[in-house]
């Protein structure tokens, strides 16, 4: 009876010292990865701008002053004026809620496209696996700005349209690394059995194989918002993105920007900064949680990471705490 006392004593210490999988995430990146840290800041950044950007921009996007036109950085325009005479520094704060909110959506949807093409594709398998795959190896054959900048031109601006051809055509070219995942997660026995009870393929996949290849649909969105953030930029340069008069940093340095680049250097620096730190930023964030969630980046050695003799050292001094109880 004792026996089992201490037992159940040392697996409620051991729950106790386990932490939440996502709290254990973040520690390892302030500990381990301090460039993804730097990235995750930036990020939470630009959310915050994004969302209280009424309440931080001290002018409106399209409030013009035509005394301050061209007017470089001073008390009251901070980063200066464009040729309209529009606040710089509040253009790319309502710029940073448009890159935030296409950034975020055009992910997701990739993720969730992306995500039904390949678990549908990788578990079904057979001929319809073939045919799907030879449609996503097509797709892929055509280079990702041909295909926006045509769709866009046919579809027109906006940024509705924006979101839609990003995410869905970006969910079309990133199917096959959910696929690969569920190709190798449906061998495992857990699923067989779900089989032989007769649960249904859609409980399959949605109750069975999405849950384990959660974390690689973390990496991916992660990795993902910094490449639609720079695709819409380009896009808005190119005159093919958000229309005007609403901000967007891609067609700041485009149009005006360009125009007057000599005269006032600024309309284009400071949007090019603005959209340079972020794309780093979710870079660095995304590379990290890749890292942080890749047991073949690690060693081998779990959510631990670390060398072995680490690993070795965890083990002891939590061995040693278990017997002090």
């Amino acid at each position: 009876m004792a026996e089992t006392t201490v037992t159940a004593q040392q697996e409620t210490r051991i729950q106790r010292l386990r932490r939440n999988p996502i709290a254990d995430l973040l520690f390892r990146m302030v500990r381990e990865k301090p460039l993804g840290t730097i990235g995750a800041v930036i990020i939470l950044v630009l959310l915050i701008t994004g969302i209280f950007s009424d309440f931080l921009a001290p002018y409106g996007f399209n409030e013009p002053d035509l005394w301050a036109r061209l007017a470089g950085p001073s008390a009251k325009h901070i980063l200066g004026c464009d040729n309209l005479g529009r606040d710089l520094l509040s253009r790319i704060i309502y710029g940073a809620r448009i890159s935030m909110i296409i950034g975020l959506s055009a992910t997701t949807l990739n993720v969730i496209v992306g995500t039904i093409i390949g678990v549908v594709s990788g578990y079904i398998g057979g001929k319809f696996d073939l045919i799907v795959q030879r449609f996503v190896d097509t797709f892929n054959c055509i280079p990702a700005l041909i295909l926006y900048l045509t769709i866009m031109a046919i579809i027109g601006q906006g940024i509705i349209n924006l979101i839609l051809v990003m995410g869905i055509s970006g969910g079309i070219r990133t199917s096959r690394m959910k696929r690969s995942a569920v190709m190798a997660v449906k061998e495992n026995v857990y699923i067989e059995a779900a089989r032989a009870i007769g649960s249904p393929t859609w409980k399959i996949m949605t109750r069975h194989i999405v849950p384990n290849i959660f974390m690689i649909l973390i990496v991916s969105f992660s990795t993902g918002i910094g490449g639609v953030i720079l695709q819409e930029s380009t896009l808005s340069f190119l005159g093919f993105g958000v229309p005007p008069p609403y901000p967007s940093w891609g067609g700041m340095l485009s149009g005006s920007g360009r125009q007057y680049m000599i005269q006032a250097p600024w309309m284009m620096l400071w949007p090019g900064l603005a959209l340079a730190l972020v794309v780093y930023g979710a870079n660095m964030l995304g590379d990290a949680v890749r890292d942080l969630t890749d047991p073949r980046l690690r060693g081998g050695l779990g959510r631990y990471g670390g060398t072995k003799e680490q690993l070795l050292k965890k083990v002891a001094k939590r061995a040693k705490g278990l017997r002090e109880q």
